[in-house]
C-alpha cells in the first residue's frame, strides 16, 4: 500500500520539476523522425528521486534544449553538454541547465542534451545508443549553425562523470559515425571538456556501474577496449580540458590521468587541472575549494582562443 506522505512527497517532486522546467528554455526532440536503433516501448522515464526530481532515469525520448547568450561573444563558440548520471540517468539540472547558463555568461551558446539510458528495453544495441544521441546532437549543431549565429569550427562538447565517457568517446571515436547519415567531420567535435570524467573500462580503476551498463555484465575484451576513450586517441583526437578530485572515490583521478597522458603522448593540447578534494559529482561547485573550476575552463578557452 502506498502512504499519503509518500503520495504527497511525489506530488511535490513533480511540482518542482515542473517549476525547474518552467524557467528553462523548451526542450526539443533531438530526431525529427525515428530514432536510430530504437525498440518500440512505452515512455518509462521518472526522476530518481521525487523530492529531487533533476535526476532522469530510463530515458528513451532524447531531447536538446538550447541556451542562447544575452550578448554572444564575437568568436561565436557553441559546446554541447553531456550531464552525468553513470549511465541510468542524467543530471539534468546541476551538470546541464545550471553549466549551460554559466557558458551563457561567456557569450557561449550551449546545448544541453538529454540523451537516452541504455537499456535492451528501448534499444537494439545499447552500447552505441548514447554515442548515436550524442553525435546527433554535435552534427545537428553545426549543419543549424546559421540558425543559432554559431561558428561551426567551433563546436566543443562538455561531460561529467560517465556523461564525461560519452564526451571523450565522441572525441575518440568521430572516425566511423554510428548514425550512417553523418560524415566524420559532422561529429568531431572541435574541443572536448571534461569534468571528473569516466575513461577506461580496462583498467583496476573503472568505474564498473557505468560500464555495465553501457556494455552488460559480461563485456568482450574487444569492447572494453572499444570503449576505453584512452586507448582510442590519436592524432585527431581534439584539445582537451580535464578537471578532477583527488580524492574522488566514485571515478578515480585516475580516469583522468590516462587520458591526460594519451593525449600528451600524441601531442594533442591539453590541461589537466586536480584538486586536493572535491569528491564526485559537485557540479559547478566543489564545495572544498573557493577556486571555481569554470572559470579556469574559460581562461583555458580564450587560451585555445576558442572564445574571446
Amino acid at each position: 500500500m502506498i502512504s499519503n506522505k509518500s503520495v504527497l512527497g511525489w506530488l511535490g517532486g513533480l511540482a518542482v520539476m515542473a517549476s525547474v522546467q518552467a524557467a528553462e528554455p523548451p526542450a526539443q526532440p533531438l530526431y525529427s523522425g525515428n530514432i536510430p536503433g530504437a525498440i518500440v516501448a512505452p515512455d518509462e522515464e521518472t526522476p530518481r528521486d521525487p523530492k529531487a526530481p533533476w535526476f532522469l532515469e530510463n530515458t528513451s525520448r532524447p531531447t536538446i534544449t538550447a541556451y542562447r547568450p544575452a550578448k554572444q561573444d564575437r568568436k561565436r563558440a557553441a559546446v554541447v553538454i553531456l550531464p552525468g548520471g553513470g549511465y541510468r540517468g542524467t543530471s539534468v539540472l546541476k551538470e546541464g541547465y545550471d553549466v549551460a547558463r554559466a557558458f551563457n555568461d561567456m557569450g557561449v551558446t550551449a546545448f544541453v542534451v538529454k540523451y537516452r539510458t541504455p537499456s535492451d528495453k528501448h534499444m537494439k544495441d545499447k552500447r552505441t545508443g548514447p554515442l548515436q544521441d550524442a553525435q546527433q546532437a554535435i552534427a545537428t549543431v553545426r549543419r543549424d549553425a546559421q540558425k543559432w549565429q554559431i561558428d561551426p569550427k567551433r563546436i566543443g562538447v562538455m561531460g561529467f562523470s560517465a556523461g564525461g565517457h560519452l564526451a571523450a568517446t565522441t572525441g575518440t571515436l568521430f572516425s566511423n559515425p554510428v548514425l550512417p547519415q553523418w560524415k566524420s567531420a559532422d561529429v568531431r567535435p572541435d574541443f572536448l571538456m571534461l569534468i571528473y570524467p569516466v575513461i577506461t573500462f580496462t583498467e583496476s580503476t573503472v568505474h564498473r556501474g557505468s560500464r555495465q551498463q553501457l556494455l552488460g555484465a559480461t563485456p568482450s575484451q574487444d569492447d572494453m577496449k572499444r570503449f576505453s576513450a584512452e586507448l582510442a586517441v590519436t592524432g585527431e583526437t581534439p584539445p582537451t580540458f580535464l578537471i578532477h578530485a583527488a580524492d574522488d572515490q566514485t571515478v578515480p583521478v585516475e580516469n583522468s590521468i590516462l587520458f591526460f597522458q594519451a593525449l600528451q603522448a600524441h601531442k594533442i593540447p591539453a590541461q589537466l587541472m586536480i584538486y586536493p578534494a572535491g569528491g564526485h559529482g559537485y557540479g559547478l561547485n566543489n564545495p572544498t575549494t573557493g577556486d571555481r573550476w569554470i572559470d579556469r575552463c574559460r581562461q583555458w578557452l580564450q587560451s585555445q582562443g576558442w572564445i574571446s
